[in-house]
């Protein structure tokens, strides 16, 4: 299977659609209402005045200056006079839908999607309806993008960092699709130690922190990996399948590779405090958090104890250090440090 090609341009169904903008700039207040007159229009074809009316909320009158509004932007309503009279488009006439680029498609799929992650109240069914509306007017190949991000993306809003790394946008389109199709991708990737080429299955993407992850099974490590967005050279799918565990939470298998990714100190430290109350004050990547009774367990893995002993001593309830021996060093350093200060 070739690359996906990504087109630069727009995803049109007819290029007429500049019509909608040009209703948006000519119709004056109020606009809702004109709108609604060319929504019932096209779904009903053909209204009785006063029932049009009606259902807009308006006399007769108005109905008429909203009806000409209409026509001066190029919309072509017929009106019968009479008893058995009423208002039509011209048959055959359809308003052109609306058309969005590629980088737009994607800015509203994601922008949906964080509204849905923020909790907001009775905001999930207000985006459903939203996401239904867009697809309505969206050609078949964006509306499979939008499709792709919705069910393989996950967001950590909690995280946010406005200074990320910036992030090519066709990465995460083709690996969204792929994740969604559960099919393989070939990538370059890049570390500190070089580029090399490997072929991932990957089962789902993470904005976190500031940067985006893919997380999937890597073939050249043999084992579930994560790939920062911004590091990959090149990806493109190829024609293997592959499956993924039901339910895999990829933002919380991130945040846990991220805690206990091996580094220079192994850390244990027995924290006086419920998980619930654990989990509140001590933020989720220093660590994983275990239950132990009335405590919490804390495994975590630093390169800097001088780092890991200031949060602890911020931590509002007792603990007690475990290993290294040089975390207590480095905490009686902290305590030498703030009685200095104090004095």
């Amino acid at each position: 299977m070739a690359p996906p090609q990504e087109s630069s341009g727009y995803e049109r169904i007819r290029p007429e659609s500049a019509l909608i903008e040009s209703t948006i700039i000519a119709m004056s207040l109020p606009t809702t209402r004109v709108l609604t007159v060319l929504e019932l229009l096209q779904a009903h074809g053909r209204m009785s005045g006063p029932e049009l009316a009606r259902r807009v909320g308006v006399d007769g009158r108005t109905l008429r200056r909203y009806v000409a509004s209409l026509e001066e932007i190029g919309i072509p309503v017929t009106a019968e006079r009479g008893r058995h009279g009423g208002y039509a488009l011209v048959p055959g006439f359809k308003l052109p839908p609306m058309a969005f680029t590629n980088d737009e498609g994607l800015a509203l799929a994601l922008g949906l999607l964080a509204a849905r992650s923020m909790g907001l109240s009775g905001v999930v069914p207000s985006v459903a309806s939203a996401h239904a509306k867009l697809e309505r007017v969206m050609p078949e190949s964006l509306k499979q993008r939008v499709r792709a991000i919705d069910d393989t993306v996950a967001l950590d809003l909690a995280q946010a960092d406005s200074n990320g790394t910036h992030t090519d946008n066709s990465a995460l389109v083709i690996l969204s699709q792929a994740a969604r199709a559960r099919q393989r991708v070939h990538l370059i990737y890049r570390t500190d130690s070089g580029a090399s080429e490997r072929d991932v299955d990957p089962w789902g993407l993470a904005w976190r922190g500031g940067r985006w992850y893919a997380v999937g099974y890597c073939h050249l490590r043999s084992g579930l990996r994560s790939f920062r967005l911004d590091r990959i050279e090149h990806v493109h799918a190829v024609p293997v399948s592959f499956g993924r565990p039901e339910g895999f939470d990829v933002l919380a298998h991130l945040v846990s590779s991220m805690a206990t990714r091996s580094r220079t100190h192994a850390i244990e430290v027995l924290l006086r405090a419920d998980i619930t109350t654990a989990q509140r004050e001590i933020f989720e990547t220093i660590g994983a958090l275990e239950p132990a009774g009335d405590s919490t367990l804390l495994r975590a893995q630093a390169d800097d104890l001088d780092w890991f002993a200031r949060e602890l001593s911020r931590l509002p309830f007792e603990f007690e250090i475990r290993q290294p021996d040089a975390l207590r060093a480095a905490l009686l350093a902290q305590v030498a440090r703030l009685q200095r200060l104090a004095s």
